[in-house]
């Protein structure tokens, strides 16, 4: 039986440099957990693998299929991957014990079933240096040919764009192809207030 106190230097820093077989086990740790709290539908189903394309996300739990999805990345932080786990856990063990009911993701059926795996207090969730968040890179700079308002853009254009605004004062809110947005800077300086500000009027 689950030891939970002995749990992160047992269960996971012993088998953090074999991803499979740490997910192997602690997939048996949490079929153990379920058979512990008299839930054998669950501890029969429930299935535990690594998301390498989770990417800040620690892990995330669906009820439906009785599968934990785990950041492989947390292979790096052994006790947080021991809280992650059974912070996850919770929540299948939460939906088991009320299947007829539609519960909140962090309501006290949750809370209960935390305090029910050793994580009095648990909070919804908790920063790991997992990842740095994406940097949006906006290459794409077109500029409106009658209000010079300028627009950056990650992707171009698809659909034949023109400024809203302009439309909206100069076409009585139809679409005008004299007011649409062409590619680069505008010849002259725009106004500081209106870079940026996306309106679109798309034909």
């Amino acid at each position: 039986m689950l030891d939970l106190k002995a749990m992160p230097a047992r269960a996971f820093q012993r088998t953090a440099a074999d991803p499979a077989e740490t997910a192997r086990h602690l997939q048996d740790e949490a079929r153990a957990w379920a058979t512990r709290l008299d839930l054998p539908s669950l501890a029969s189903v429930l299935c535990l693998r690594w998301n390498p394309r989770l990417r800040t996300t620690a892990g995330v739990a669906y009820a439906r299929d009785s599968l934990i999805l785990l950041n492989p990345r947390l292979l790096a932080f052994p006790e947080e991957l021991a809280r992650t786990f059974l912070h996850e856990l919770a929540h299948l063990v939460a939906h088991a014990r009320h299947p007829r009911r539609r519960i909140g993701p962090h309501g006290p059926e949750w809370r209960r079933a935390c305090r029910d795996l050793g994580l009095p207090g648990e909070k919804r969730c908790h920063s790991v240096p997992l990842a740095a968040p994406r940097k949006i890179v906006r290459r794409h700079l077109y500029h409106c040919p009658h209000c010079r308002r300028e627009v950056a853009r990650v992707r171009p254009f698809r659909h034949r764009e023109a400024c809203l605004a302009c439309c909206r004062n100069h076409a009585d809110g139809c679409y005008d192809g004299r007011f649409r947005f062409e590619p680069g800077r505008a010849p002259r300086q725009p106004d500081p207030d209106s870079v940026g500000q996306l309106e679109l009027f798309r034909l």
